[in-house]
């Protein structure tokens, strides 16, 4: 009697169990995670080998290696995600490192640094390689910080690119050591300040921007106050309040433009500046000061652009003001522009809410 041994009793062969492992994969890699997830166990282990847990400190990674490593943002355009259209501005915000800048009296400053770098990206690309930015920063940020130095980190990352437009913008706080009105005291006012270099369409603008903080005492309040004193020989007090003031500058020719030249002209439109080191006589100085220069918010955005507009070095500009004020549960705000170049049909929506300063 001969009695056959079924296929399946049989131990595959090394070649048929590749070969099954092989068909297996190419299932697993059309199908869903559910529809794996169904498969017994075991065999998903062998679609998903155990990975090593332990990091491997001693490898590592040489040319060859790099060749076989996946691009994503560099892929083709089938790979875009949403409409092919162009992107105005992608890149990175709010990258911090120490620069050093120069200051009007020949000194040098170093400041931790807040940036944002962007390029343009064409319709057709997928992405942008991020890190190139920040790479072309550390590579210049040993030098002594300028517009100049932007400029080369901008040449950088915009070739790097492969993009035409490009835009840098650096945020930092200024210190200046500012003398008390009456008292002889001096202390530091620290200003928020941000420089940005713009190239679009192979033209390069450079900008400069202020928050000016300043008291501003209401007119119609203290001529309120005044009448009430005059008439019914009543004590009143004005209003005033915290205000600040975004001056943005396009800066032209090739005379350096400081950051203390563009406070200055601040502090000679709306001298009543917040103080930093305060006594008796230099807060009533102060009470002097605001009651000799009331002011509308309409009024600091005309005296701000009075002085600029008289300033050679200062192309189109920009002035925001907020007075928050004390009376009214809202703010009193204005802009005014001088130029193209920040006309704007649309506001930000929490543009002025950006205008509070944090003491």
């Amino acid at each position: 009697m001969n009695i056959q041994t079924p296929v399946a009793d049989r131990k595959p062969s090394r070649e048929e169990a590749e070969a099954a492992l092989a068909v297996l994969r190419r299932w697993a890699g059309r199908s869903s995670d559910a529809e794996i997830a169904t498969l017994d166990p075991a065999a998903t282990a062998l679609v998903y080998p155990e990975l090593s847990r332990a990091y491997p400190k001693q490898f590592r990674v040489d040319a060859a290696y790099k060749d076989t490593l996946p691009d994503l943002q560099n892929g083709p355009a089938s790979l875009i995600v949403g409409a092919n259209r162009l992107i105005q501005h992608v890149g990175i915000s709010n990258f911090r490192l120490p620069i050093r800048y120069h200051t009007r009296d020949n000194g040098d400053l170093m400041l931790e640094t807040s940036v944002t770098g962007t390029v343009s990206l064409e319709a057709e690309k997928k992405g942008i390689n991020m890190s190139r930015i920040m790479r072309s920063f550390y590579a210049h940020a040993e030098r002594s910080f300028s517009f100049e130095v932007i400029e080369h980190a901008l040449e950088d990352y915009k070739r790097d690119l492969d993009s035409f437009d490009a835009r840098i913008q650096m945020r930092f706080s200024f210190p200046v050591r500012v003398q008390s009105l009456r008292s002889g005291l001096s202390g530091w006012q620290y200003y928020d300040i941000a420089l940005e270099l713009v190239d679009k369409g192979g033209v390069r603008k450079k900008f400069l921007h202020l928050d000016y903080v300043y008291s501003s005492t209401c007119p119609c309040s203290l001529e309120l106050s005044e009448h009430a004193r005059r008439e019914r020989g009543q004590l009143a007090t004005p209003h005033s309040q915290r205000s600040v003031a975004r001056i943005s500058v396009e800066v032209v020719g090739k005379t350096c433009l400081w950051f203390e030249d563009l406070i200055d002209l601040a502090r000679a439109a709306v001298p009543t500046e917040t103080q930093v080191m305060v006594k008796r006589e230099d807060e009533q100085a102060f009470a002097e000061l605001n009651a000799a220069n009331p002011i509308f918010v309409e009024d600091a955005a005309r005296s701000f652009a009075a002085q600029l507009l008289a300033e050679p070095r200062i192309g189109d500009f920009r002035v925001v003001a907020s007075h928050q004020e004390s009376l009214h549960s809202h703010d009193a705000v204005s802009v005014l522009t001088e130029g193209a170049t920040f006309a704007a049909e649309s506001l930000d929506p929490r543009l002025f809410g950006t205008l509070f300063h944090v003491g």
